[in-house]
Order: C-alpha cells, then sequence, then structure tokens
C-alpha cells in the first residue's frame, strides 16, 4: 500500500478538529443525516450510519447530539434536506484534489469552492477528471499493544481487510469501504485497541509540488474550513510535520 503515514494525517487533523469542535460537529451531523436518509436510522442495519457514528465518537461528539441529529434525519424533529456533491479539479503544479460536501445551497457551495481553487492557483475541472486515480479504502489505526506485524495480520485478514501497513507508532489497516464497520468491530472483539476507522480516497500517484507547496497547502486548509466541505483528499507529497489530508 503506497502514500504517507495515514496515522500523521489523523493526528494533525485531530488538532485541527480539537479547536474547531462546533464546526466539526456541524459536519458529522450532516454527514448523520445523509446517512439516515439513504439507509435508515437504525445503525444495525445501515453501515454507512453506523461508520459515521464511529466517526462522531472519535471526534467526543456528546451521544445527545448524535441522537438529535438521527432523529432530525428519520422526522422525528425539524430538518433540513443535505445533498452529497463531489468536486474535482487539479491544485497548483498539477496537485489533484477531491472536495467531498453536503450542502443544502448547491450554488453557494460550487460559487465558494471554485473561488478557492482559483485564488489558490488551481482549477476545478468536471467530475471524473481525477478520481480515476484515487481508490477508496477504509483505514482502522490499531494500536501496537502486545501484537507483532505477523500476529496482527493474521487477525486482520480473518476479520476481513485487505492489507496491513506498519507504521513506527501502529498498524494501518485496510479494508473495502463497506466492510470498514465490520473489520473494526471484529478486531476489538479479538481484544484489539481500536484507536480510529476512517473512510480514505487513496492515490497510487503521488505528485510532489515542489514551488507551489505554500499554495497546496493554502487550498487544503481553507476548503477544509469550509462549513459545507466535509472531506478534502489529493496526491501531494507533503512535508510530514506539515500532512494535510
Amino acid at each position: 500500500m503506497s502514500g504517507h503515514s495515514k496515522w500523521a494525517n489523523i493526528k494533525i487533523k485531530k488538532g485541527k478538529t480539537d479547536a474547531l469542535r462546533g464546526s466539526v460537529f456541524t459536519k458529522i451531523g450532516r454527514e448523520l443525516a445523509i446517512a439516515v436518509k439513504q439507509g435508515g436510522a437504525d445503525p444495525a442495519n445501515n453501515s454507512r450510519l453506523r461508520d459515521v457514528i464511529a466517526k462522531a465518537k472519535q471526534n467526543n461528539m456528546p451521544n445527545d447530539n448524535i441522537q438529535r441529529s438521527i432523529k432530525k434525519a428519520s422526522g422525528e424533529l425539524d430538518s433540513v434536506n443535505y445533498e452529497d456533491i463531489t468536486y474535482e479539479g487539479y491544485a497548483a503544479g498539477g496537485v489533484a484534489v477531491i472536495v467531498e460536501a453536503l450542502t443544502d445551497n448547491k450554488n453557494r457551495t460550487a460559487g465558494d469552492v471554485r473561488h478557492l481553487f482559483d485564488k489558490y492557483g488551481g482549477s476545478l475541472g468536471q467530475n471524473g477528471c481525477v478520481a480515476f486515480m484515487f481508490n477508496k479504502k477504509g483505514i482502522i489505526i490499531a494500536d501496537k499493544g502486545e501484537y507483532s506485524e505477523d500476529d496482527m495480520l493474521m487477525l486482520a485478514l480473518e476479520a476481513g481487510a485487505e492489507d496491513l501497513v506498519t507504521d513506527e507508532e501502529v498498524y494501518e489497516i485496510y479494508t473495502q469501504p463497506n466492510e470498514l464497520g465490520d473489520v473494526a468491530d471484529k478486531l476489538r472483539e479479538a481484544g484489539v485497541n481500536v484507536l480510529s476507522q476512517n473512510l480514505d480516497m487513496i492515490s497510487d500517484v503521488q505528485i510532489d509540488p515542489q514551488g507551489h507547496l505554500e499554495s497546496v497547502k493554502k487550498l487544503i486548509d481553507k476548503l477544509e474550513e469550509n462549513d459545507d466541505v466535509q472531506n478534502v483528499y489529493h496526491n501531494a507529497v507533503l512535508p510530514p510535520e506539515e500532512e494535510e489530508e
């Protein structure tokens, strides 16, 4: 499995989200709403909802907030309808970028996203212009504990995972997107300390932005700060201490 440490990325993101807690809860609330609309309010029968609930708990979202969002989406409370929208384009230096948004106003969100691409030297393209470079995967970060790499690999494969990468601090376990929750649950049942579980878009084509590094970083930061944007994926090679994906 190619690419940089996903654990490093997650830790950096967590540092950001801790400082922007209210905004993070708002974004997760939208994800919960979409998950309920698509598959119902019972997480036992809705794998996407189960994954979003796990994400909410990872970010210390209070259970009351989680249940309120689910009730709103299921019609028990007044709710707002959000739409899933994906934007694709290139940042400066030819870096491929995918932006996933949930919005109640497509024109507003499209205008905001296009403005940011233009402002920081990129260009928004048509759907499909960069998606072919990426594969969606589930990523589970597991504490090494007392497990050897061989032992963890065996546990992961038995749970339904596809691959395992050993980081300096943790094991990174890769799954098919729709099996993320089930694999994470099985690992927990086996006694593994699961630190996080997330969906990610991973590219085998890595781009070094070279002289465009600051522009790429600013574009990613500003996109992630937008209230309508849920996830930003890219294939830039960024310095480890600054990695933003």
